[in-house]
């Protein structure tokens, strides 16, 4: 059985789940880009606030590509250039998707799955979640922007031991450095990643976008940094709707509502 890609999006949170629990969860051509039209159409969606990106079942966050089809899909120049195009466009649309995304990590996350979770905003993971990059077991080489995501997070002394050693990282040592925000009990990652998504939600969109868009550029080579573009998304959160809703919510001590505009 083939592996797909299931999304829902309920009270303003979209999921996306890479469904492929026979291949822990590695993602097929036609996966990459089915993932990438979902994370495009929820980054149009107005109703959707926050993404939760996750794999199906209790063993494996994702596991990269499916290299089971790479005789058929990537045999020659022809097949890798369409594949690679299918995964840029994943990486674009998930890394620089202006609605906050959310890792929502059980089991192993390896590899190419490693990759996933560190393009979104913020990881969550269970007790029992292991991290690693097996590359140097399998002779692959990790281009730059690949490895500017994981020094971003990790820094480069760890993401350094995670290439030389190709060991797996426990959970506690994936907090400790830095590559996940929180470590739960496997049993209430479910609960907590749900409560920490709606309470996202809930806030402004302006200036979840701004927060967003200026992180951004402040990673960027200083060559590349648009401090511009920047400014005027501050700006925009200052003329919005929203932020006169703020303010009179707060006046009148009542919860804001906000639309996003």
């Amino acid at each position: 059985m083939s592996g797909k890609i299931l999304t829902a999006v309920e009270s303003s949170v979209a999921t996306l789940v890479f469904h492929n629990p026979e291949r822990h969860n590695s993602l097929s051509l036609q996966m990459w880009q089915d993932a990438a039209a979902a994370l495009d159409e929820f980054a149009a969606a107005d109703e959707v606030r926050a993404i939760i990106v996750t794999g199906s079942g209790e063993k494996s966050f994702a596991s990269g590509a499916d290299i089971s089809e790479f005789e058929k899909v990537r045999a020659n120049a022809e097949g890798a250039a369409t594949y690679d195009i299918a995964l840029e466009r994943f990486w674009t649309a998930l890394g620089d998707n202006p609605k906050p995304t959310i890792a929502k990590i059980r089991g192993f996350c390896l590899g190419g799955g490693l990759n996933i979770a560190a393009c979104c905003d913020l990881r969550v993971c269970g007790e029992s979640s292991r991290f690693g990059v097996p590359a140097a077991k399998l002779g692959l080489g990790y281009g730059v922007s690949t490895m500017r995501r994981l020094v971003a997070i990790a820094g480069p002394q760890f993401a350094l031991e995670m290439l030389l050693t190709a060991r797996h990282f426990t959970s506690g040592e994936a907090r400790d450095i830095g590559l996940v925000n929180h470590v739960v009990p496997d049993a209430e990652v479910e609960s907590y990643v749900r409560t920490m998504v709606e309470g996202i939600a809930r806030n402004a969109p302006l200036t979840i976008r701004a927060a967003k868009g200026v992180i951004h550029e402040l990673l960027e080579d200083a060559s590349k940094q648009d401090l511009a573009a920047a400014d005027t998304l501050v700006k925009d959160c200052f003329d919005s709707e929203d932020y006169r809703e703020g303010r009179r919510a707060f006046l009148e001590k009542r919860k804001p509502e906000f639309k996003g505009r």
